[in-house]
């Protein structure tokens, strides 16, 4: 086992606050790190979605350079507090936000940035962050903190390898999620050019609408639709519409390996298992599985804010299951496919439905009657068929891509302990 060195933080970086800016600064100007892009990334991305309109002296005292570690400095619960993002490259004009704070190297060649990426984020640093932190009426990270801190590191050469290695596991981990929402834009753009503008392929492959297919006026969608096509209510498109279970008396959540998949789970054909799931026993599993009934070719639907979340069960679960706030449709499969069921219940137009339905003064969310209720175009089979062909395997990439997510995240998350321990070394 490598020995390991152990530094107080404030030997190794330099502490420094954010920029003071004014809302009338923001969204214009030189690029700028915001408290959410460095909440919610490892590392910096390449380019920084958000701009600030600074001065070339704030670019100067608020600078972001290759190496430098940001930690939010403010949160309302502790295990939100000091969550890193770091540099590895400089960023010429940028600045950075107030509530967080940056920190600096003061001597190189002791600490690898791609290293500490990883190492900031471990469980072992989370829970020495954690553990020092104050809670007054919101978790706050100050100066006082940072200068007991401690950092256990391996040598240098060390923190590089294991850096490099980890980093090419996230990137392949960010390269997957770049080719999703490529996958889940052209998805929606096939669905919306078939099924909205209903300029589908006809006959000779030419798109029905433009090239003057017959259209009819339907009264109770008060537009015009292909004609054959048929006005229905979404209780006539599905065989069943399900929910999970609420714990209450039912179960105890954190008591078993099983996840329990809620709202923040879901993403536009994904679901995320990771630490933000709870967690329930075999028992618990069973007694929800009961209730949901789910199989492959159910489409989950969030019911609470953020309405409309969708993913389609691409394989019969396992291991989790859904709370009482997602819905599960079964398709009805005599009118339609489980691809072409996912697609419309994740259309905008079918979201802007239910949001506008939606009621409740703490949550608001869609009820299953009214839902029922809601009435749609329905296509022929033969050309929902044609479109399901086309579909089915972009959104089996997309479910693919998210499985090996998973795998390589916990690949990630098991071998970072024994590399910062030097229990493991990379040749």
């Amino acid at each position: 086992m490598s020995k390991l060195n152990v530094f107080m933080f404030s030997e190794l970086y330099e502490m420094s606050s954010g920029i003071s800016s004014k809302p009338e600064q923001a969204g214009h100007g030189a690029p700028f790190a915001s408290f959410s892009t460095i909440f919610n990334n490892y590392f910096l991305p390449d380019t920084l979605p958000d701009l600030m309109d600074t001065t070339e002296r704030e670019q100067h005292s608020y600078s972001i350079k290759k190496g430098d570690i940001f930690l939010t400095r403010t949160s309302e619960t502790l295990d939100e507090l000091g969550m890193s993002c770091v540099a590895i490259k400089d960023y010429p004009k940028a600045t950075y936000s107030g509530f967080v704070k940056r920190l600096r190297p003061i001597k190189a060649n002791l600490t690898d940035e791609r290293y500490m990426g990883f190492y900031l984020r471990s469980k072992f640093f989370r829970k020495t962050m954690t553990n020092n932190a104050i809670m007054t009426l919101r978790a706050s990270l100050n100066e006082e903190i940072f200068s007991y801190l401690k950092l256990y590191l391996p040598e240098y050469k060390e923190q590089k390898k294991s850096g490099e290695f980890l980093f090419l596991l996230n990137s392949k981990i960010e390269l997957n999620n770049q080719i999703n929402l490529q996958l889940e834009s052209i998805t929606k753009l096939l669905y919306n050019y078939w099924f909205v503008q209903f300029d589908f392929p006809n006959k000779n492959g030419k798109p029905h609408k433009t090239s003057g297919g017959k259209m009819v006026w339907s009264e109770e969608l008060k537009r015009e639709v292909p004609v054959g096509w048929e006005v229905k209510e979404i209780s006539e498109l599905v065989s069943d519409i399900r929910t999970g279970l609420n714990p209450r008396t039912h179960f105890k959540l954190g008591t078993g390996t099983n996840y329990y998949i809620t709202i923040k789970n879901i993403e536009y054909g994904r679901i995320h298992f990771d630490k933000s799931c709870d967690r329930i026993d075999n028992n618990a599993l069973e007694r929800i599985q009961k209730r949901s009934n789910l199989e492959k070719g159910d489409i989950l639907f969030t019911s609470i804010e953020p309405v409309g979340l969708t993913y389609l069960v691409h394989e019969a679960p396992k291991n989790w299951n859904i709370n009482e706030s997602v819905f599960s449709f079964k398709p009805n499969y005599n009118l339609l496919t489980s691809e072409y069921l996912f697609m419309l219940l994740s259309s905008k137009g079918f979201n802007d439905l239910c949001r506008n339905s939606s009621t409740g003064s703490i949550h608001k969310g869609i009820r299953i009657t009214p839902l029922k209720a809601f009435k749609v175009v329905c296509p022929e089979m033969e050309i929902i068929t044609e479109f399901t062909k086309i579909i089915s395997p972009l959104l089996s990439k997309i479910d693919n891509n998210q499985k090996e997510n998973q795998k390589l995240a916990e690949l990630r998350d098991w071998v970072l302990p024994m590399l910062m321990n030097g229990q493991v070394k990379l040749p």
